[in-house]
């Protein structure tokens, strides 16, 4: 069976560097697992490599979803495998790339979330719901439908709160049940996955100045420019860490230091989620990111190695 590599991690760990080094020793070509970097136009908040930082390594599903469209799980799963197939039919090596939990368990797990038609007139029920009794109370109403599900989902995570809501109300099952009845129809590639950790002050430290860097870059500029040309149609994109936020400063109703703040404790808060997420991925190799990179890159070759 054909072999994947998984890289993943929580934000800022240096899974971009650690993966293009790799990509370099074994002919590799890289597969975006990132919700946020799969948009058009949205950069420095998303920390997208550029030609220079790629260093050469083709890179898919990077840049490639305008970012007034609304992406789905299912439709990166499609995407994604399509990319794989590609990279494999050119006599390479796939390497999967990204913090993305749902991105990364659809590929590993074989997934297969359902395409399900957006009832517009439910969804505005819903928002209209978070505006007036709170976003924790549609949080305590998924909760009530799948426990479970809800056990990865963030009280502030309007999408995904709304997206079991949706989900619920159109295939009478859960996401939870649906994920478990997916699961039984295989997998068709063998995946090995890594994740990169470092210790909590250290990972945080690297995402305040990273967050200061993005600020310095023009942040606020990318962020003012996309907002002025798409307005409300960001949808999906506009709830992306530093974009939502910058939105808010733009509307005057936080100052800008507070914003800065604001995405600081936010990506801190996302960095431990996903740590938590990926932890519960049996079979998962941890690299150290305090490692010298040759090494990890080392270990990863024993890994994949070894059957």
């Amino acid at each position: 069976m054909q072999k994947v590599i998984v890289i993943c991690g929580p934000t800022a760990s240096g899974k971009t560097a650690l993966s293009i080094e790799l990509a370099k020793k074994i002919n590799g070509e890289i597969v975006s697992a990132d919700s946020m970097q799969i948009y058009d136009e949205m950069s420095i908040g998303t920390a997208k490599p550029d030609k220079e930082e790629m260093q050469g390594i083709k890179h898919y599903l990077v840049g490639t979803v305008s970012p007034s469209k609304r992406y789905s799980v299912s439709e990166y799963k499609k995407d994604a495998i399509c990319a794989i197939e590609e990279i494999i039919s050119n006599k390479k090596s796939p390497i999967v790339v990204g913090g993305t939990g749902l991105y990364v368990n659809s590929l590993i797990y074989g997934i297969d979330y359902p395409e399900i038609e957006t009832d517009l007139k439910y969804r505005a029920e819903l928002e209209e719901m978070a505006n007036e009794k709170g976003l924790e109370y549609l949080y305590k109403m998924a909760k009530e439908i799948d426990e479970e599900a809800m056990k990865n989902i963030s009280v502030n995570d309007k999408k995904r709160i709304i997206r079991v809501l949706e989900i619920y109300k159109e295939t009478g099952k859960t996401k939870t049940e649906l994920e478990i009845e997916s699961r039984k129809n295989g997998i068709p590639y063998e995946y090995k996955v890594f994740a990169i950790n470092m210790p909590r002050e250290i990972l945080y430290d690297r995402i305040n100045k990273r967050v200061d860097i993005m600020i310095g870059k023009g942040l606020i500029e990318e962020v003012e420019q996309l907002y002025s040309k798409y307005g409300k149609q960001l949808c999906t994109a506009a709830q992306g860490i530093g974009y939502k936020e910058v939105i808010d400063y733009l509307n005057k109703e936080i100052t800008k230091e507070e914003m800065v703040e604001k995405v600081k404790m936010e990506t801190r808060r996302y960095a431990k989620r996903q740590l938590t997420w990926f932890r519960k991925i049996p079979n998962i190799t941890w690299l150290d990111g305090l490692n010298n990179m040759q090494n990890n890159v080392n270990i990863i070759l024993e890994g994949i190695k070894s059957e």
